[in-house]
């Protein structure tokens, strides 16, 4: 109900937004809004010929192409004049985001159809490891542990193996397999839910501790640095464990006490500092490393794993061929029903991130968006804080609506204030930090029909927050 509520209050709060923008004369066309491609200049004006200074008159018509370009610069916007026809056609600044059509389109080609090739796959890996009896096992050597914190899972479920494995790539920065072991995990639960419209416990406490995003190998993050030519690409990543470990503690600790989950459990404690240790570890022996050593093994490591997870669930499935000859099915079949069943997956959920997409498109066309991000920076320059870390907060306000729209912000400040000031440095750690919460709902909760997500989203807003404020202590104390 409350997503579907502020769904409703972005799309039509934009809309009303743009109609009034062009009947004030704040745009000459609002063709964009419905038409325009992310990054296109923007129509401001058209004027005859002799109505333009006599420099642009002059350029315009020697030019081959009838186009002039002034304002060519890094930090100002260019001004393109474009001649035909006796007018001359004015641009200036660039679209935030698609238009809302050729959003409808790239959510399907763009994202969906890549995201069903990856469900299809790892849909049919995640079957072998449901036959061969692999997901058995391993979620009889976790239940002890999940059941402390899962408390309405039955032990040895199938979905708590489900949720290790989402878990685990996103530990390991690998987005494309996380996603399908999370829609797997979703399902599962959804079989536990007694009332299906309804979010269960268990399904809000998953989804807030997959809203925290804890990544201990920021791969994308560090390729993205190392483009912009950062002294040490890999020098943010100890900051983006910290804030998405923190993130992760808080996520399970306002959740735990909504659902009254028993923090003095010693198993429970136990694999706390288990995976405090392990965390530690790892990271005293990345620092050990000189700097093509940390960018060797964070660029393979998480690769090496997923690797090891097929070639594992392939040879153990080999080795339990038996049960599936008594299922009456080979492994190869098996792996096809599976991702046969990734592929309906896919079209279920392509309603739902299509209409949150769409709606987000407008949100940053309209420019609602860019009107509040500037009231909450400029309020928060009037409370002292540091300009680089105003000028950094459009990061962290994207984040939650749309993953790219925050990595193009993420990437500008780098161009604009190096990737190695506070600036650019907070900007990868607030992209690396967070989840882009909406996207993710609607994704999760629409892959099963739920309805009603009680206070999921709020939760999760509420986490995306906390991380926010602990990257900036964070990037403040190391940078």
């Amino acid at each position: 109900m409350v997503l579907s509520r502020f769904w409703l209050v972005i799309f039509i709060s934009s809309i009303f937004f743009i109609v009034f923008g062009l009947f004030s004369s704040q745009y000459y066309s609002i063709d964009y809004v419905l038409n325009g491609k992310q990054g296109e200049p923007l129509l401001i004006g058209e004027k005859y010929l002799k109505e333009v200074p006599k420099f642009v008159q002059d350029s315009v018509q020697k030019a081959e192409d009838k186009t002039f370009i002034i304002n060519k610069n890094e930090k100002d916007a260019d001004t393109t004049y474009i001649y035909n026809n006796q007018t001359v056609k004015i641009y200036s600044g660039k679209q935030k985001a698609d238009g809302l059509l050729p959003m409808t389109k790239s959510s399907l080609f763009d994202l969906i159809l890549p995201l069903i090739a990856y469900l299809s796959f790892f849909c049919g890996i995640m079957e072998l490891l449901i036959i061969s009896g692999a997901s058995e096992k391993l979620a009889k050597k976790l239940s002890p542990l999940f059941a402390k914190v899962f408390p309405s899972i039955p032990k040895n479920h199938e979905s708590i193996s489900y949720m290790t494995l989402n878990f685990s790539a996103n530990f390991l920065g690998l987005d494309s397999a996380a996603t399908p072991f999370g829609l797997k995990a979703m399902q599962s639960l959804q079989e536990l839910n007694p009332d299906k419209d309804r979010a269960s416990d268990a399904q809000i406490m998953f989804m807030c501790l997959h809203a925290a995003g804890l990544t201990l190998i920021p791969t994308s993050i560090i390729g993205y640095r190392a483009a912009e030519h950062a002294a040490n690409p890999a020098d943010v990543m100890l900051p983006c464990i910290i804030t998405s470990f923190v993130g992760t503690i808080a996520a399970f600790i306002l959740v735990g006490i909504k659902q009254k989950v028993n923090f003095k459990s010693a198993s429970l404690l136990a694999a706390l500092m288990g995976v405090i240790g392990a965390i530690v570890g790892l990271l005293f022996y990345v620092n050990s490393l000189d700097l093509i050593g940390k960018n060797y093994f964070t660029s393979n490591l998480s690769g090496l794993l997923l690797i090891l997870i097929i070639g594992g669930t392939l040879i153990f499935s080999f080795v339990q061929e038996k049960k599936f000859v008594e299922q009456k099915t080979t492994i190869f079949d098996t792996f096809v029903t599976g991702a046969n069943n990734g592929l309906k997956t896919g079209v279920t959920i392509f309603p739902y991130v299509m209409g949150m997409l769409v709606a987000i498109s407008l949100f940053r066309n309209s420019g609602l968006f860019e009107i509040i991000a500037n009231g909450i920076s400029f309020l928060f320059a009037h409370l002292g804080v540091a300009k680089e870390i105003t000028d950094s907060l459009p990061v962290a306000m994207l984040r939650p609506f749309s993953s790219g729209g925050s990595r193009g912000f993420m990437i500008d400040a780098m161009k604009q204030f190096g990737p190695d000031s506070l600036t650019g440095r907070l900007s990868c750690i607030f992209q690396c930090s967070a989840e882009t919460t909406f996207y993710v709902i609607a994704v999760y909760f629409g892959s099963i029909n739920v309805k009603n997500t009680r206070y999921t989203l709020g939760m999760m807003l509420l986490v995306d927050l906390i991380c926010v404020i602990t990257a900036i202590f964070v990037a403040s104390w190391f940078f």
